[in-house]
């Protein structure tokens, strides 16, 4: 029964939990769309990487190695814009 005092909040500490919780949404957004680009970008140099070296293992596949790192950059890349659009959607203001 004597702890149920500690969590009573005045009025004033409810607003000011409101404040201190959109501040930390926002940062908490910020540090999530950073790994997942950290992630887009680790994938788009590891496909580039792997698109040069099969280009130059075997010339004749270039153009269906190009084709197809092309497709897998869009792929990552789409997935690292979903992750914006859920930080804006995350931050947006209320």
């Amino acid at each position: 029964m004597t702890t149920m005092t500690a969590f009573a909040q005045t009025e004033a500490a409810a607003a000011d939990n409101a404040s201190s919780v959109s501040k930390y949404r926002a940062l908490a957004a910020g540090v999530g769309f950073a790994i997942a680009v950290f992630g887009g970008a680790l994938g788009q140099s590891r496909i580039g990487a792997s698109a040069v070296e099969g280009a130059a293992r075997n010339p004749g596949a270039a153009g269906r190695i190009q084709t197809m790192m092309i497709l897998g950059l869009a792929l990552i890349e789409s997935l690292v814009l979903f992750a914006l659009l859920v930080v804006f959607t995350v931050v947006k203001p209320s």
